[in-house]
């Protein structure tokens, strides 16, 4: 049985933290679970602590970030001889076959391997349906197995699971991204190494975001993000993207009529050389994971 560690970033969490660990402790493939914590001021720690004291729990003392965070659970992952890491979000939990199903799928080569991600609701989520939906609705058309991959080009990060040749490979999260982004930058680097990304469909989990509301302004903010993800995509030429993504932005702007996108040129003018670094470290096997 692969040796695998559950990564869970946690922020003011007490809401999911039943559901969430109630699911670990069920799984049906024996994981070891970490926590590491960005500064929680909720019931989060003390509930975990009382309920499932075989987690393990590092404490930040501050909110480091998704990435930074995860990156020290990656970390771990190295050093102490897991085959995998499962990414799994504060706001998420497993069914009870949901990790056997994918290492029953996996094979070398496979960097990612998500279950399909259901809503609360047991639909399937969202943003996962528009990113992934049409590629696995192709693939079941086509063919169908209970071991079957499908391959996208993104998937969230609410549930990856991780391979270990992926994580010495690509390396950890970005520091370019702080909250959002990071994900879609980790697999632009996964595609750069050769390495693949993928779904399997027979794997279920859920990723609860039913009550999360977003401001139209918030939303043009985190599609200004993804100026950021081109500029940073080693597949693609820094000096042609930045140019580009300004006149994304302007046009951005122009048909929302809104000063988000706008304002936001500033800022990616002025962040251009530690994003050209950070693009240039990414490069390097296990970029961002450094003893």
């Amino acid at each position: 049985m692969p040796k695998i560690l559950v990564i869970v970033v946690t922020y003011n969490a007490q809401k999911w933290v039943k559901k969430c660990f109630r699911s670990l402790a069920c799984s049906s493939v024996p994981v070891d679970v970490l926590v590491v914590d960005n500064g929680s001021t909720d019931e989060t720690l003390p509930m975990i602590r009382a309920d499932y004291p075989d987690v393990r729990i590092i404490e930040t003392g501050e909110n480091l970030g998704f990435g930074a965070a995860n990156n020290i659970g990656l970390r771990i992952v190295l050093d102490e001889g897991y085959d995998f890491a499962y990414l799994l979000n504060q706001d998420a939990w497993l069914e009870h076959d949901t990790v056997w199903r994918l290492v029953e799928a996996y094979k070398p080569g496979w960097g990612i391997l998500s279950p399909m991600q259901l809503g609360a609701y047991g639909r399937r989520d969202h943003r996962f349906n528009i990113k992934c939906g049409p590629y696995i609705d192709a693939a079941l058309r086509r063919h169908y197995s209970k071991t079957m991959v499908v391959e996208v080009p993104f998937v969230m990060a609410a549930h990856w699971l991780v391979s270990r040749e992926a994580i010495e490979t690509v390396g950890g999260f970005s520091p370019a991204f702080k909250q959002y982004g990071e994900d879609d930058n980790w697999i632009d680097r996964l595609h750069y190494h050769g390495l693949h990304c993928g779904v399997v469909p027979e794997s279920r989990a859920v990723h609860d975001r039913s009550s999360r509301y977003m401001s139209r302004d918030k939303r043009l903010e985190l599609k200004c993000i993804a100026a950021v993800v081109k500029v940073s995509d080693p597949n693609r030429s820094f000096g042609w993207m930045r140019f580009r993504e300004v006149l994304e932005l302007i046009g951005m702007g122009f048909k929302n009529h809104s000063f988000v996108p706008w304002r936001f040129i500033h800022e990616l003018r002025t962040r251009l050389p530690e994003l050209k670094a950070c693009r240039e470290a990414s490069l390097q096997k296990g970029a961002f994971l450094s003893e």
